[in-house]
């Protein structure tokens, strides 16, 4: 893995670039991705192999409190956890005269280093996803348990070890869940009805939600804070553990815990949104966002990027979910 602004640390598959956004920077970015696939498609085929060996049986809990057994383990509360982040425009990517921890790779270039990027409204759920919420995807869905770390953190805590490609799955899934379950609260049911679609967010909708209208550099404002996230430490924990007042949105762990996927591919500033709905099988580099338990302050920004291999399984790579309109 490589990461914005340092060296090499552990695990292929991870790639984020450092420097200027030169050409220097985006040939040493692709030369790297070269190398790095390969390697990760190597340990993903591997895992495969002895996840078809194990095949674990899936044990789900009888209840969790906070969320709704009978729901899939969604958040209990008349929304299932997803909470309207208003349309409009936002300042996107960081201004180092501001942030002193900004990586190059989070300018709009020389001259223009942050932009404007108007949001059309959507939800975003209040809470990464569960490993209990995984598991009862799994079991509904029969959809492959590739790594058996995966179901391996208690039920409240956020799913880790989770490919972007099964994170795109659980939201396919839990889209047709919802659709088809008369338990769906109207709230929830009518935005289906009406077109709206559960996704991965896109990179532009996931920095809105993490640090609003204002440009503050942490979802609670402008300094670290190690009562408002899980960072710095060694393991995740429960979602929610840390309330955030001054958070714009009312949502949990969008800085800390895990990596979260989004649904943008990689791509160097200017941000833009024409490729993001291409074809999502293709093989790219994906953005996550918010960075996790292990991070220090600097990768926890609401505007640090970083980017992986779609099959790159990690225990700190886990996915939020969104309802969106295309």
């Amino acid at each position: 893995m490589w990461r914005t602004g340092g060296g090499p640390v552990s695990g292929p598959g991870e790639v984020t670039t450092e420097g200027r956004r030169g050409p220097a920077v985006l040939g040493a970015a692709a030369l790297l991705v070269v190398a790095t696939w390969g390697a990760l498609a190597l340990a993903d085929d591997s895992a495969s192999a002895d996840a078809a060996e194990a095949a674990p049986t899936i044990t789900l809990p009888t209840a969790l409190p906070g969320f709704l057994a009978d729901a899939w383990f969604l958040p209990d509360d008349g929304t299932l956890g997803f909470i309207e982040i208003p349309g409009g425009p936002f300042t996107m990517g960081s201004d180092p005269g501001v942030d002193s921890l900004a990586f190059d790779v989070e300018w709009w270039g020389e001259g223009r280093v942050q932009g404007t990027v108007d949001v059309p409204a959507f939800h975003l759920n209040r809470f990464e996803v569960t490993t209990a919420q995984f598991a009862a995807f799994l079991v509904a869905s029969g959809h492959t348990l590739v790594s058996p770390q995966t179901l391996s953190g208690p039920p409240d805590h956020p799913v880790a070890w989770v490919a972007w490609t099964d994170a795109v799955a659980y939201a396919r899934w839990l889209d047709a869940a919802l659709r088809s379950s008369p338990s769906t609260p109207e709230s929830v049911a009518s935005l289906l009805s009406d077109g709206w679609t559960v996704a991965l967010p896109t990179e532009d909708q996931w920095e809105k939600a993490a640090r609003g209208e204002d440009a503050r550099i942490y979802p609670w404002g402008d300094g670290p804070r190690p009562d408002r996230a899980q960072y710095g430490r060694g393991s995740t924990a429960p979602v929610g553990s840390f309330p955030c007042p001054e958070c714009p949105y009312a949502l949990s762990d969008m800085s800390g815990n895990v990596w979260e996927w989004t649904r943008s591919p990689y791509q160097p500033y200017p941000y833009t949104t024409v490729d993001d709905r291409a074809d999502l099988g293709a093989e790219a580099l994906w953005v996550m966002r918010g960075g996790s338990f292990q991070d220090t302050p600097q990768f926890i920004r609401a505007a640090n990027r970083g980017g992986a291999d779609p099959g790159a399984r990690r225990s700190f790579i886990g996915f939020r979910v969104a309802l969106v309109q295309y």
